[in-house]
């Protein structure tokens, strides 16, 4: 496994989310876009989240998500961020981070 310096790392804005806006992709099967409240900005992602979760189970959600990712056009839809997610090996199943206890959204992860 390749080891990162803790610099890089820091390097990596997380913060605390709630999707705000959900909605399927016209153009892919798989995929939703949604919108994410980050305390000072609402970012949009595209996320293939289809087979695990439905749009009401996601809607309103707290989740952890990664704010300063470079973005990325996907199937035509700009996506400037990326939920996370523990996924098996062979992508049978998908689960979003979420806090333990209930945070605003824009907290930091550390």
């Amino acid at each position: 496994m390749e080891t990162v310096a803790y610099a890089d790392f820091a390097k990596l804005e997380l913060r605390v989310g709630k999707i705000v806006e959900v909605k399927r992709h016209d153009n892919a099967d798989k995929l939703y876009i949604a919108r994410i409240d980050v305390g000072d900005r609402t970012l949009q992602t595209v996320t293939s989240l289809v087979p695990y979760y439905s749009q009401e189970e996601l809607l309103g959600k707290t989740v952890v998500v990664l704010c300063n990712l470079a973005k990325a056009k996907m199937r035509g839809e700009t996506s400037e961020c990326m939920l996370l997610c523990a996924e098996t090996d062979n992508a049978s199943e998908s689960v979003l981070l979420t806090p333990e206890r209930l945070m605003p959204a824009g907290v930091r992860v550390v």
